[in-house]
This record gives C-alpha cells, structure tokens and sequence, in this order.
C-alpha cells in the first residue's frame, strides 16, 4: 500500500504556510474508495497571498533578470530532483486519480521530466534578446517574461500538464501560482517540496489546492498577467470570458474528440495494437484519446471484431499492478456521466460489442466498452466522454474520411493508420486538428500542442510553447551602434 502524505500548509513566497480557513480537502482513491489523505482547501485569501508573493518575486526578485543560463541550472536541479522522487511521484498520482501505475510512470511523470528537460535546455539556447536592421537604426528585440501566471491543473494528468506550464514559465523568467484540481493535489505539494530543494527563489512557484470559487479568483485577481488552463471546454469558455474581459494573456487547452483512420490497406494487427491503448488510455480519461476510430466500409467488420476481440483482452483492475491496463474512472460522478453515455449511444441505435456495464471491482470502475453502427452525428460520436468508451465508425473513402474527422467541434489529435505513408500526409494535411500522427501516436516535446476550434486557444511544447510566456519588446537604436546583448 501506497504511503499517501496529507499536508497541512500550503507552500507560498517559498514556505509552508498555515491556510487562511480550515477548510480541508479529501483525496479518495478512486480503486478502493478510500480516503488517502487530506490539504487545505485553499481559499481566495490564500490565492491573494499567493498571487502577493509571485508578484514580489517578479516585480523585485532576481529570478526575472537572472541570466537564463542560471535560470536552467535552478530548473534543471529540480529535473533531477523529480526523477529521483520518480517512484513516489508515481505511485501517488496513481493513488489521487487511478491510473494504471504503469502509465503513470511513463505518462505522468516519466514524461513530466522529458517536458521540463526541453525547457531546460531551450532556455540554454533561446536568444532572448536579438538585433535587427531597421530603416533608421537597429532594433534592439527583446522577449522578456510575461510575469505573474496562473497554471490551473485538472486531475487526469496532474504533473505532465504542470510542466506544460511551469516549465515555459520558469524558462521565460515569469512567476506562477499553481492551482491543482481537489482530485489530484498530493503530487503537487510534493512538487513544492523539490522546488524548495532545488533552490528556486522564493515567490516564483506558489501551491495552493483549490476547487472552482478560489480558481476563479485566481483567474480574475488583479496581479496575474497570464492564465494557463487545461480542462474542460466549457470552464475554458468562462476563464477565457474572464480574461478578454481584463485583456489578460491566456492560454486554453482544453477538450477532444480525436478520429483514428484506419486506411484499407492498412495491417491490422499492428494498426489495432498500436492504437487501442491510445483510445482508452489512462483509462479513457485523457483528452487526446482516438475515441472515434474511422474503418473502411470494406473492411468493417473486420475491424469491429479485432478491436472487440482486443478490448476483451485487456486487463481491468488495480491500478497499482503494473501490469493492469484500464483502472478505475477518478470518482462516482465521473462513472455515472460515462455510464449516461453509454445509455445514450444504446438509445441512439449503435450495438455494444463488449463492455457497456460494471467490472465485479470495488471502486469507480466501466468496462472498457466498444460501440459499433456509429454514425458521426450520435452523441457518442460528437462529446468527449472522457472514459473508456470507443466508437468505430465506417466510411467509404479517404475523401469522407477525412470529412468525419473534421466534422467535431473539436480538433485536438489524430492519427492515421496507413501502408503508404505519404498519402497518409496527405490525409493529416486536410485534418483540421492541432497534433497529427501517422502509424503511431506521439507527442513531441519541440513541436507545438494544442487544438483547433472548441479544442483551445494558443499552444504548449516547443518554442511556440515559450513564446506563450513572453512579451515582445522594441527598443530603436541609433545608427551605427552595436548593442550587448544579455540573455
């Protein structure tokens, strides 16, 4: 059993701190029902504190004019800090929110630490200041921090998508308050103990678990200059409301709907091992999931029964048994929305080919479900349902493949599963959608992510990911004059 640390402080300006109320939250593993532990549930006083001291840290700290050369040093102490803690990190996060301990090795905190080792090492190498010609004279440009964010986090990742956010932020010079989901908060104070660690100045990170009031108010305080949320699609409409509102930077990565196009001469056997494990992963609840595979009219059947006879041999179960597949939903009212979904597509005339009920399991389980007969405009073809629930619908031809992808209001991932890898270009070049992969799935770490349409606003990953935390400065030179430039 999992030794799940409960904390009593909240981490602010570089210290533990005693929350404004005493207001607690419970962390239940969502395997066994149980209460693992508790944080304070920090309130809009403890987010002003919070805000208060990244503002400190920004307007008169040293972590903005530090040269970036120091700013890695700092992040990269924290880098090795993590994959020393690897193993703890893990097992708490599959504790919080259930995914299969596997997954959270790799996903959650294996690729946490890939994420940040980009920022570590693009901050190395990223001209933070540059010249140009200019008509009259040089121009002088600078990309300096934007200065205080807020990094709203969700339960599904917690650790892989705080480093989305801090580690651009920590490379750019920028302070951030984060705010975990009341799911998931264990790994993030835990964060803050490496943080302390690894000697980043007090004041640029600042943990404060919450639920939506105090996030709201973080959203809306007058200190921030940034929000980064990743969540929903509709508390990303309200945050983005709130932040045009203001003029206030945001960032928005928010829900998906992804199609996986299986092409008629594709090999299935590979196709359906490469892909099902990425429509049900992290047990459905991840928003680049391939929920909507697309099978060739001619080979449907085919398709149907392999991705069946596959999802029937998945391992369902502890979570913490590394070789489990699809763990629990991350809380009851979770399962009961993907149970509607599930009655929903049933309703609507699609055939449950497997699954569709409950495993014998204490805690918040759905059987990997598999729904055949899908048209695009069911329910289940077109809301992201955020668990293992996979529709596999038919087309005639590329052309209308293509067309059903693009017929989402979302347009987040994709993949395509082809012999012929250029025409599956071709097929990714017409997908409006913000990450595409041909015969696999991936993300790269120097490449942007993010989504199209209901998907979100700006992107993560890749310079264009920094670039989200800068501001662009002029500065016009005298003809002639050769300025030193500082990074």
């Amino acid at each position: 059993m999992v030794d799940v640390p409960s904390f009593d402080k909240l981490f602010i300006g570089g210290e533990w701190i005693a929350p404004a109320t005493d207001a607690r939250i419970e962390v239940v593993n969502p395997a066994t029902r149980a209460v693992v532990a508790t944080v304070p549930d920090g309130s809009p006083a403890d987010m002003d504190a919070a805000v208060a001291a990244a503002r400190t840290a920004f307007d008169s700290g040293p972590w903005p004019t530090m040269p970036a050369a120091e700013r890695a040093d700092a992040m990269q102490r924290l880098l090795d800090l993590i994959f020393a803690n690897s193993n703890d990190l893990a097992e708490v996060i599959t504790a919080e929110m259930g995914s299969p301990l596997l997954f959270s090795h790799l996903a959650q905190v294996g690729a946490a630490g890939m994420v940040l080792d980009y920022f570590v090492n693009l901050a190395r190498t990223f001209e933070f200041e540059e010249v140009r010609p200019g008509m009259l004279g040089p121009a002088l440009v600078r990309h300096e921090g934007v200065g205080v964010c807020a990094g709203i986090i969700p339960w599904n990742v917690p650790l892989f998508i705080t480093m989305l956010k801090l580690g651009p932020a920590l490379a750019s010079g920028s302070t951030m308050v984060l705010k975990p989901a009341p799911e998931s908060p264990i790994d993030a104070l835990m964060l803050g103990g490496l943080i302390e660690q690894a000697g980043i100045p007090a004041g640029v990170v600042n943990i404060v678990p919450a639920g939506r009031e105090a996030g709201e108010h973080l959203v809306t305080a007058p200190g921030v200059d940034k929000v980064s949320f990743t969540g929903s699609t509709l508390a990303g409409r309200r945050i983005g409301a709130l932040c045009g509102e203001r003029l206030r930077r945001c960032t928005l990565e928010l829900g998906g709907k992804s199609a996986a196009i299986i092409m008629e001469d594709a090999d299935l056997a590979s196709t359906v091992a490469g892909l099902l494990p990425n429509a049900v992963m992290n047990n459905g609840q991840a928003c680049v999931a391939q929920t909507r595979i697309l099978a060739p009219a001619s080979r449907y059947d085919e398709v149907v029964e392999a991705i069946t006879e596959a999802t029937r041999a998945m391992k369902v179960g502890d979570p913490m048994d590394m070789e489990t597949e699809v763990g629990p939903l991350v809380a009851e009212r979770q399962r009961e929305r993907v149970e509607g979904y599930i009655a929903k597509g049933r309703a609507e005339g699609a055939r449950v080919t497997t699954g569709g009920g409950r495993p014998d399991l204490d805690g918040f389980y759905v059987d990997p479900t598999i729904f055949a007969d899908v048209d695009n405009s069911m329910a289940i073809a077109q809301e992201e349902i955020f668990g293992p629930v996979v529709s596999i619908i038919p087309f005639t031809d590329a052309a209308e493949a293509v067309r059903i992808a693009n017929d989402s209001d979302y347009g987040l991932s994709g993949t395509v599963w082809t012999g012929d890898v250029d025409a599956g270009i071709d097929v990714a070049r017409q997908v409006r959608t913000g990450t595409y992969t041909v015969n696999g799935f991936a993300m790269e770490w120097s490449a942007p992510f993010g989504g199209y349409k209901s998907s979100g606003v700006g992107r993560e990953l890749g310079p264009e990911g920094l670039g989200a935390y800068l501001e662009h400065k002029t500065i016009n030179l005298p003809a002639g004059f050769e300025p030193t430039l500082k990074y």
